[in-house]
This record gives C-alpha cells, structure tokens and sequence, in this order.
C-alpha cells in the first residue's frame, strides 16, 4: 500500500508526497485547478497559451536556460493543459530534486510573457492547431466536447481558436492569471526516494515564500443537456463517428462502477465487447473505444471509431446493440468475474506507473480532497455487483439520449 503524507503551506499551497525507496528518480509537479473551462468565448485557449509562455521567460530566466536547467542533466520538463487543469511538471535524477522544485515554481508564478516570444509562440499554436485539424482521430473527440457541451465553456476547443490566439497580449495573461490564480487550489505533487521532511523544507522554501492567491470566481455548472447530430464534411477518407452523453462527476459514488461498465463495453483490452463485435467479428473497424471522462460537476461517456463510409451505418446500429445488451440483461456470474478481474489487473499495472501515480494524487487532492487508495479502488470494484451494473447501463445508454457527431469525407458518406 502507498503511504501519502500531504501538508500544507502558510499560503493554502497543499503538498503531497509518496515515497518510493526502490527508484533514483523523482517525478514532481505543480498543478494548479485552472483550465479551459475557465475561460469565456473571447478568450478561449488562454490557458493553454499560458502554459506555453511558461516556457518563454521568467524574472530570472530566458526561455534557453529554462529548457536547459534540466535537460542538460538527462532530467525532462513539460506542462500539460486540460478541460479543468494545468501541470507543469519534471522527472529526473532524485539529487536533483530542488534544482527541479525551484524551476517549476519559478516558470509557475514568476513569468514574464516577453512580447516577443509570444508573437513567436502564437505561430507554434497555431501550427499546433493546424496539425490537429489534419488529424482527424485527435480532432475528433475535440468536435464531439462541442456538441455534448453546446453552449458551455467545457464545449471550447483547448487550443482556443485562430481569432482568439492572434489576439492575446501581456495584459490578458496577467489578467487571466489574476481573476483565477488561488494559492488554497493549488498542489505540489512528488513521487520519488526523498524523505518528507525534506521535501517540506524545500517547499517551505520555494512554494512557502509565495504570497497567498484568491479568488471569488466560480465555475459554472453544465446544464440543460440536449442530444444533437451534427455531421462534418472533412477531407478524410474514412467516415469517423462518435458517440456519447454527459456523465457522472469526479465524487459521483457511480463513478467507479460507471468505469468498470466502460471498460467492460469498450476499454483497452481487445476483449472489449465492441472490439470483439466491430473487428473481431465483422471486420468493421481498426479499432473503437468508449472512453469515460469524470469533471468537477459533470463527466463525458464517448464511443469513437472510424470505418469505411459504406460501413458507417451498420457500425452504429452493432454499437447500439452492444448498449441495449448491457441493459437488458445482467452479466453471468462468470462473466462479472471476469470482467473484474481484468480491470483490478490493469489498475494495479497503472499504479506502478510512477508519474502518472504523482498527477493521480495531485487532481485528487484537488477534486476530492485526498487520494483514493488501490485498495479503496479494488473494494469498489470487487464489491459492484452485475446488477448495479445493469442498473447503470439502464440510466446511460439510454439510445435517446445520446448525441452523435459524424465525420465523413467531403464527398459524402454512402450508407
């Protein structure tokens, strides 16, 4: 079992850590709860922009000498932006772990946004978009947040939109920051072979010596939920689709369970149901997933897949019989078993993984207020029972209630 010690700054900064004796290398990060749905119509995509600047210059640093403080030492530093989060974060060598705390608080808090490196880096997003446009799997589940969340925030692109990225200058970072910084939702996660006492006097040090942040601002919540078909002419070869509705929310007690059913109808093994009727069985797909996504207030439920036009149609009607499987009748006994002992292994298997196990922890704290254990997780799991199981199928996949996004070659899809 890990053992998570957490404490907490003078500022409301919380830190958590879990020491692991068996590895040299320690993976840290910051991470604060601001993210794209934080952002309003005219400022999409800031927070990502942000996350990029962080890069580009600090009161002590330019962008060469923030990419090389760690690079130079075999370590890595890289920054991620989501619907409801932003992490800057580091793996390297554990003797150098202040030298890593440090820099992510320094390129956290303290930049600069030189006006220079953000006309530079307003090109980079916008390649960046470009790229994910001619990408249409990335795309995709980008189009599909627009039209289960139509309307609101968590609907925005991440990236934001051409308009709004050649439009922000200094004063709107350091506005944005200052409306939604709050020092009391902000967490430094650390995994590595580092004794607590340790990383509390180096947080005390760097992150303790930060004023204390606040804000009133509220995040709005999803409502209203209205099932759309939208179809997009792209210039693809294959005809992609998804498929899905809002879900539970991140302290939703149906949380857990909801995923087991997920992973049951369409996870990462190729034993998942829609694998084994789509490709196994008919030849319709390379692959689909249903992916399962929990928010502060709300989730996303979305199946995807590509297939031939000529093969769309019956893809669909092979999902939603899949779906109306899982609510007419409950697993067998054997297949419960099963089921559960595939995903107690692949959550074991996850939790070996130390980085990803030190952001687990971060947007727990921050969404739950402490870190769910591997044996509160396997409880849950082994404690669903078939019909709690079917009784949530019943509520989700309900055919009328799913929106549908459509992506088909330009020239029209022939069904």
């Amino acid at each position: 079992m890990r053992e998570n010690e957490i404490y907490t700054l003078k500022n409301g900064i919380r830190v958590i850590h879990n020491r692991v004796t068996t590895t040299k290398i320690v993976h840290c990060g910051i991470m604060l709860d601001i993210g794209s749905r934080d952002e309003q119509p005219a400022n999409q995509g800031i927070a990502h922009f942000w996350e990029h600047m962080a890069f580009k210059g600090t009161r002590k640093r330019k962008a060469f000498h923030i990419i090389n403080r760690l690079e130079s030492l075999g370590g890595e530093l890289n920054a991620y932006t989501d619907k409801e989060k932003i992490l800057f974060y580091a793996s390297l060598r554990d003797e150098y772990f202040e030298r890593a705390l440090e820099l992510l608080t320094d390129i956290t808090f303290d930049s600069v946004f030189p006006a220079t490196q953000i006309e530079r880096e307003r090109q980079v997003i916008l390649e960046e978009m470009a790229m994910y446009l001619d990408d249409p799997d990335d795309s995709l589940q980008d189009e599909f947040d627009s039209v289960v969340f139509a309307g609101h925030s968590l609907g925005m692109n991440i990236l934001g939109t051409e308009k709004t990225v050649r439009a922000f200058r200094r004063k709107n970072f350091q506005q944005f920051i200052r409306e939604h910084l709050d020092t009391r939702r902000v967490v430094f996660s650390c995994v590595g072979n580092i004794p607590m006492d340790r990383v509390i006097k180096l947080a005390e040090k760097y992150l303790g010596a930060l004023p204390k942040f606040s804000t009133t601002k509220k995040r709005t919540p999803f409502k209203n939920y209205k099932p759309r078909e939208v179809i997009l002419p792209r210039n693809v070869k294959q005809a992609r689709c998804a498929m899905g509705r809002p879900a539970y929310a991140f302290t939703d007690a149906r949380r857990s369970p909801f995923y087991m059913l997920s992973s049951i109808l369409g996870g990462s093994g190729m034993n998942s149901r829609l694998n084994l009727a789509l490709r196994e069985k008919h030849g319709f797909v390379y692959s689909i997933g249903a992916q399962y996504v929990p928010f502060t207030d709300t989730g996303l439920f979305a199946i995807s897949f590509g297939t031939e036009p000529s093969q769309l149609t019956k893809s669909i009607n092979l999902v939603k019989q899949e779906l109306r499987k899982l609510v007419d009748a409950p697993l067998g006994v054997k297949q419960l078993a099963s089921c559960k002992e595939q995903l107690l292994g692949q959550i074991a298997m996850a939790e070996e993984n130390n980085i990803s196990f030190m952001m687990m922890m971060a947007r727990n704290l921050l969404d739950q207020g402490y870190v769910t254990s591997l044996e509160e997780i396997f409880d849950r799991v082994k404690n669903t029972s078939a019909l709690h199981l079917q009784q949530l199928a019943s509520e989700m996949f309900d055919i009328e209630k799913l929106s549908y996004l459509i992506m088909e070659p330009a020239h029209g899809v022939s069904a």
